[in-house]
C-alpha cells in the first residue's frame, strides 16, 4: 500500500502553539522557509506552518506524524484523509475529463481535461474543488479554474466548440452523445500529447459515462488516446480530476456566454427555462432567425418555438 506522503490542514493559532511546542519537545530540527512562522525537519518529515494558518507536512513519516501527533495531540480529532490510504487509487495520476454547456441553449459546448498527480491533489485539499454544478457564483468557478491552472505539475487542457461549428457537427453527427464523445476524445488526445510535462505519467483518463454504451468515446480516440486506459462511469465527478474539469469547463462556457452577450448587446439566460425563451424570441425577433445559429444549439425545441415553428411530437423513451 502506497504512504502518504503530504498532507495540509489549517490551524488555530492555540493549535499552532501547541504543535510548535511539541515539535521543540521532540528536538525537531528548526529551519527557515520562506513566508513561514515556523518551520522543522527530521530524517523522514519536513512541517512547515505558514502565516496564512496553512500547515504542511510531507516526507515519508507524514502518515505516521499526522496520525500519531497532529491529530491525537493538536487537532484531537480523526482528520486524516483514510480514505487515501484504504484506497491509494484516490493518488494515482490520471486525467479527468468532463464538460459544460450541453443543456444550455444559448453559449457553446466546452469540453475540459485535467492532469492530477499526488502533489496536486495535496495542493487542493483544503481548495473546495468540486463539482461545478455544485457551484451557484460565476466568481468561486473563475477563482478555482484560475487556480488549477496556476497549480504546479498541473497539466490542462480544453475544446471550446463555438454555436455555428456546434451546429454543424451536430448536423453531421446527429447525436449529442456522438459530439460529447469527440469533444472528450480531443481533450484527451490534446493532453496526451502533453505527456513529457506530466510526471510521472497518467495511468488512466475518467469520464463521465453519458452514453449506455462505453465504446462511443474509445471509438472516438484517435492514436495517442489508445494509449491510456478510459474509464467510465457515472457520477464521475465525484472523482477530484473530474470534478476539476468539470469547472475548467464551466469557466469556459461563462466566458463564452459573456463574449456573446457582449458581440450581440444582449442578455443571454444560461440553461433552458422559459426566461431563455423569451430571450430567444425577442433575439428572433430582433435579429433575424438566420442569426441564430450564432448564439444558440439549433436542435434544442427552444429554437423552433423562437421561430414561431411547429414542434414535433415528442417520442416516449424507452430503455433498450
Amino acid at each position: 500500500m502506497k504512504p502518504l506522503t503530504i498532507h495540509t490542514c489549517k490551524l488555530t493559532d492555540e493549535q499552532a502553539a501547541s504543535l510548535l511546542a511539541a515539535l521543540r519537545a521532540r528536538n525537531w530540527k528548526p529551519r527557515e522557509v520562506p513566508y513561514a512562522r515556523f518551520a522543522f525537519e527530521s530524517d523522514k518529515t519536513n512541517i512547515v506552518f505558514y502565516e496564512s494558518g496553512k500547515l504542511v507536512v510531507q516526507g515519508k513519516g507524514t502518515g505516521e506524524f499526522v496520525e500519531f501527533l497532529l491529530e491525537p495531540e493538536i487537532l484531537q480529532q480523526a482528520k486524516l484523509g483514510y480514505e487515501t490510504v484504504l484506497n491509494p487509487d484516490l493518488l494515482l495520476p490520471r486525467i479527468g475529463v468532463d464538460e459544460s454547456g450541453k443543456g444550455d441553449f444559448f453559449g457553446p459546448l466546452c469540453i475540459a481535461g485535467v492532469y492530477v498527480n499526488e502533489t496536486v491533489l495535496g495542493a487542493w485539499r483544503e481548495a473546495g474543488i468540486r463539482d461545478s454544478k455544485n457551484i451557484s457564483s460565476d466568481k468561486k468557478i473563475a477563482d478555482l479554474a484560475k487556480l488549477i491552472r496556476e497549480t504546479p505539475g498541473c497539466v490542462t487542457d480544453s475544446v471550446v466548440v463555438g454555436n455555428e461549428a456546434y451546429n454543424r457537427l451536430y448536423e453531421k453527427m446527429k447525436s449529442v452523445n456522438t459530439l460529447l464523445a469527440w469533444g472528450h476524445a480531443r481533450v484527451i488526445e490534446n493532453l496526451m500529447g502533453l505527456r513529457y510535462r506530466m510526471i510521472p505519467p497518467p495511468v488512466k483518463a475518467i469520464s463521465d459515462q453519458f452514453a449506455a454504451s462505453k465504446s462511443v468515446i474509445e471509438k472516438a480516440l484517435m492514436k495517442q488516446g489508445e494509449e491510456i486506459q478510459l474509464v467510465q462511469r457515472h457520477k464521475a465527478e465525484e472523482d477530484v480530476a473530474v470534478a476539476a474539469a468539470s469547472i475548467l469547463a464551466r469557466d469556459e462556457f461563462v466566458k463564452g456566454i459573456a463574449r456573446l452577450e457582449q458581440q450581440f448587446s444582449m442578455k443571454f439566460p444560461k440553461g433552458a427555462s422559459a426566461a431563455v425563451d423569451a430571450a430567444a424570441k425577442k433575439f428572433v425577433a430582433e435579429r433575424g432567425a438566420g442569426e441564430l445559429q450564432k448564439v444558440s444549439k439549433l436542435h434544442f425545441r427552444t429554437a423552433l418555438r423562437a421561430q414561431g415553428l411547429p414542434e414535433p411530437p415528442k417520442t416516449e423513451w424507452r430503455k433498450r
